[in-house]
């Protein structure tokens, strides 16, 4: 390009730009909620009394103890591990005979966070934490992005439709109450349906 092209074009785009009126210049910007940085989650203080049992169900768990597990069951009032009323141990036994190992259920249980559910005035710590919340907070457009794919990994897409159908937290689940009494263990869709 010669030197006089060159500047016929610079002279013709300066003519075009001073005919226009000057636009404003808008930078569309997403909602303030849309663009923080993602928080992390408050950590859960657990009672001592929790934590010990906790840790008394790991210590069972790791074994592969299904017997030790149904004594600690046993040995607390109202106890649920299934819905159908079978003892504990023999329902336990029933799924590891089917592939579902309880022990290492359990022990994947405890690796998650846990949330707080408080039931007749007691407070229950739940693992996962996900499933300490009500069914309308676990509708996944309310969850942050984090927690609906934790969500979707944990119960998968036929657990969130059940989610949209009413129903609480469908999956594998347990809680133990601020006095350290174990509450339930159940296994939701993976085995007790």
């Amino acid at each position: 390009m010669t030197s006089r092209s060159l500047a016929l074009v610079v002279v013709a785009a300066a003519l075009v730009a001073c005919g226009r009126p000057e636009a404003e210049t808008h930078v569309p910007a997403p909602p303030e909620s849309l663009s923080q940085v993602p928080q992390e989650a408050v950590p859960v203080e657990i009672p001592a009394d929790v934590i010990q049992m906790r840790d008394a169900l790991l210590k069972s768990a790791k074994a592969g103890s299904l017997s030790g597990l149904a004594r600690m069951a046993d040995a607390n009032p109202d106890f649920v591990s299934n819905f159908g009323g079978t003892p504990h141990k023999q329902f336990w036994d029933l799924l590891r005979r089917t592939g579902i190992d309880p022990n290492l259920k359990l022990r994947n249980l405890f690796e998650l966070p846990a949330g707080v559910r408080v039931v007749d005035g007691v407070t229950w710590y739940v693992w996962p934490d996900l499933a300490a919340r009500d069914s309308q907070q676990l509708i996944p457009e309310k969850l942050s992005f984090q927690d609906r794919k934790r969500l979707a990994d944990l119960i998968g897409e036929d657990g969130i439709s059940r989610i949209r159908e009413g129903e609480g937290y469908p999956g594998m689940r347990t809680a133990i109450a601020e006095d350290g009494r174990w509450v339930y263990f159940v296994l939701g869709q993976d085995g007790e349906d």
